[in-house]
């Protein structure tokens, strides 16, 4: 076994989840530990870190804030002894999964490729107004012509527009905002901060992630 827990034997599981209204005000860390109760119950052989305090091996994709939910989450985790039918395994986690966590799909990915996080690029969001907002194409418009967007984030100062790829209304549904947002290490635009920009409150909204954009 080398020094990161991997041997031959492991097998690196990849499961496509919703994370849907029960766990709308979920946190990024709170929404780890139900992963590990939900393996846990699922009775996987898992893989742990090394160290004092040993944790199973899991990686979230990209971290969703609070009040938001998704269609398109990934988690990674590494099992020391992988099942002969995914099928049977996908059964079993669906079987404990707690409410608010929907699994979709299950599969078996390279144990030593890179982590997620380092791999996400953008993240598509659809964003449904519970008010009517006024103007909201001419604000768009603005927002998109602006050279910067400065926004505060924890008492720092930064340019959002840089962050926004792509923003609309859907054609279909005048209520609703397509948003394509920058989501790399460090360098993360949130829905919640355009909306602000474009002086919608986010209380007044409903948000989903709809997808997770890769770059292998």
């Amino acid at each position: 076994m080398g020094s990161n827990g991997i041997n031959s034997k492991t097998m690196r599981i990849r499961v496509k989840f919703a994370k849907t209204e029960p766990m709308r005000f979920t946190s990024h860390l709170d929404l780890y530990r139900a992963w590990e109760r939900l393996l846990r119950r699922a009775n996987v052989q898992l893989v742990f870190s090394q160290g004092y305090n040993p944790r199973p091996k899991l990686q979230l994709a990209a971290p969703l804030p609070l009040g938001i939910t998704s269609c398109s989450e990934i988690i990674d985790f590494w099992l020391s002894e992988g099942p002969d039918d995914l099928e049977i395994l996908t059964s079993e986690l669906i079987q404990v999964q707690p409410p608010g966590i929907d699994i979709m799909t299950v599969k078996s990915v390279d144990p030593s490729a890179p982590p997620l996080q380092k791999k996400v690029t953008a993240a598509q969001y659809e964003v449904t107004l519970l008010e009517q907002s006024f103007e909201l194409d001419q604000r768009i418009k603005s927002l998109l012509n602006s050279e910067a967007i400065i926004r505060q984030r924890r008492g720092k100062s930064y340019d959002l527009r840089p962050l926004i790829q792509e923003l609309s209304i859907d054609s279909d549904d005048p209520n609703l905002i397509q948003m394509l947002l920058i989501a790399q290490e460090g360098s993360t635009g949130r829905p919640e901060e355009v909306l602000l920009a474009l002086d919608i409150q986010p209380e007044n909204t409903r948000i989903e992630r709809t997808k997770i954009i890769y770059q292998f």
